[in-house]
C-alpha cells in the first residue's frame, strides 16, 4: 500500500473526476489517493464515482479554501 496526490486545484467539475480516474486506473488495491481541490462540486461528484466504481471514500473535508478527498483503491 502507497499513498499519491493529486493536485486538481483550480480545475473545474468534470475535470478533477476525470484527473481523478485516471489516477486511480494507474494504482494497485490497497493504494490512497489524496485528491486536493478547489471545486465545490467535487465534494458530491468524486463520492459519488467512488460509489458508482466501487472505491472507499476514507474522507472528504473543506480545509481552508481547498477540498481534501481520500479514495482507498479497491479491486473495482
Amino acid at each position: 500500500m502507497s499513498q499519491h496526490e493529486l493536485n486538481a486545484r483550480n480545475l473545474l467539475c468534470p475535470i478533477p473526476v476525470i484527473r481523478t480516474q485516471n489516477k486511480i486506473s494507474e494504482l494497485s488495491p490497497g493504494d490512497l489517493l489524496v485528491v486536493y481541490c478547489t471545486d465545490p462540486g467535487t465534494l458530491h461528484d468524486i463520492p459519488a464515482w467512488c460509489r458508482v466504481h466501487g472505491h472507499t471514500l476514507v474522507s472528504a473535508e473543506e480545509q481552508s479554501d481547498e477540498i481534501v478527498i481520500t479514495i482507498e483503491v479497491n479491486d473495482a
